[in-house]
């Protein structure tokens, strides 16, 4: 009759004869127990379904299908009564029930969005001690509605490591969710562990679950607070390959973080990249790594920069490069420089040549200075032909007559088609 009942839609009948039967002597077992608590669920009885639970309990019956716990829980959560949600598991581990994974995530779950979260952390330190979620037998597993806000909470209070130990036995069971894994990766970074989340971008990376931009940018700052631009620029690398791009601000940390450290070449890579992603300020950075480049010797990576630049629309500063050069002896560099600006008609002020040329003199090299004197005046740039006699000179010192003879057969036709302009100090190398 019970069953009856419930199966019409008629429960309150259901439960008057159910105490009826109880007046009358007649002791419910298992059958009534699981004919009634469906029914009870579907009609939302909170009340009536905690009762009924504590009797089952004082009378050691347990129900014929165990799938009604799950309903129990649920039931008792929606209501917002987590005591008596509490006592469903309770009553499971009294009625030696199993527990699954799956119990133990609902709870969690309501608990945290009722934000009572000690409670869900007692819960979930069962959870991780008995490994309850790597039992084979679960056949309700933890839905991410249950594990992410737990995760995020503990990467927020500074218990990451319990919050990995926690997903790691999920991982196992084949959960691979971003944002579980994104919690890890910025929980870690806050923490000052960077290598534990470095070790999780990794799995995430092997993986292809895509890392959120604030991760990266914790994980990048992290490293950086510790004195490490070796490592915050391997992670800068990682967030660019994950399809962000980097802040200016961000770039310029990085940056100034290597070049603090005496990794020139390293932080020029980094600027190579910034450039690459459309990344237009810090050209004051820019200034700096281009004259450490070129004086360790590092020229044609400079002039690759330099090149990149200008293919971006960077305006640059050669004059001062140049005359910091040749003022510091690194002649080859400026050489060079100066060979660069020349090809691609750079506009140059003939006092940064004329600083170079001295330069080249002064270290003996004339054979460099001439070749420079005559690619310029081929392109119409000389205007003061004075500065050329003490390089005629040393020509002749040094037996490149031929070359000296050249060049002042070219001072000559260049003085006649100059006159009235010996004043000018700028050299236009237009072609």
């Amino acid at each position: 009759m019970i069953k009856g009942y419930v199966s019409g839609g008629r429960v309150d009948d259901g439960l008057r004869l159910f105490e009826e039967m109880k007046s009358f002597g007649i002791k419910p077992n298992a059958v009534t127990f699981s004919t009634l608590l469906p029914g009870i669920c579907d009609a939302e009885k909170k009340d009536e379904a905690h009762k009924m639970l504590k009797e089952m309990v004082e009378k050691y019956i347990a129900p014929k299908d165990n799938s009604i716990f799950e309903r129990l829980l649920s039931l008792q959560c929606k209501s917002g009564d987590m005591d008596a949600a509490a006592d469903v598991l309770k009553a499971m581990i009294r009625l030696s029930i199993p527990t699954e994974a799956g119990h133990y995530g609902i709870l969690i779950e309501n608990f945290c969005k009722a934000g009572v979260h000690d409670r869900a952390v007692k819960l979930l330190d069962k959870l991780i001690e008995k490994e309850i979620i790597l039992r084979p037998q679960n056949s309700i597993e933890l839905e991410p509605s249950a594990f992410n806000p737990m995760i995020e909470y503990l990467c927020n209070h500074g218990q990451t490591g319990k919050a990995e130990a926690f997903f790691r036995q999920l991982m196992k069971k084949g959960v691979q969710d971003s944002v579980a894994f994104n919690n890890l990766l910025r929980g870690h970074a806050k923490e000052g562990n960077s290598d534990s989340a470095f070790e999780i971008l990794r799995i995430m990376n092997r993986r292809g679950i895509p890392g959120e931009a604030d991760s990266y940018i914790l994980l990048i700052k992290s490293y950086l607070s510790k004195g490490e631009p070796a490592d915050a620029k391997t992670a800068l690398d990682s967030m660019i390959e994950g399809g962000h791009i980097p802040e200016s601000s961000l770039f310029r940390s990085v940056i100034e973080s290597l070049f603090e450290d005496g990794r020139v070449q390293t932080a020029s890579r980094v600027m190579k990249s910034m450039v690459e992603k459309g990344v237009m300020e810090n050209m004051d950075l820019v200034a700096k790594i281009l004259e450490a480049l070129f004086m360790r010797g590092h020229v044609e990576e400079a002039l690759g920069r330099i090149d990149l630049l200008m293919q971006s629309g960077c305006a640059l500063q050669f004059d001062s490069l140049l005359s910091v050069l040749a003022e510091k002896g690194k002649t080859i560099a400026a050489l060079k420089l100066l060979d660069f600006c020349l090809e691609r008609d750079c506009s140059v002020d003939f006092s940064s040549y004329d600083k170079v040329l001295d330069a080249l003199l002064a270290s003996g090299k004339t054979l460099n200075a001439y070749s420079i004197l005559c690619k310029l005046m081929e392109k119409g740039g000389i205007t003061d032909w004075s500065s050329t006699e003490d390089l005629i000179k040393s020509l002749n010192q040094e037996g490149n007559t031929k070359q000296a003879d050249i060049l002042s057969r070219m001072i000559k036709g260049g003085e006649k088609s100059s006159q009235g302009k010996k004043g000018k100090k700028q050299a236009s190398l237009a072609s």
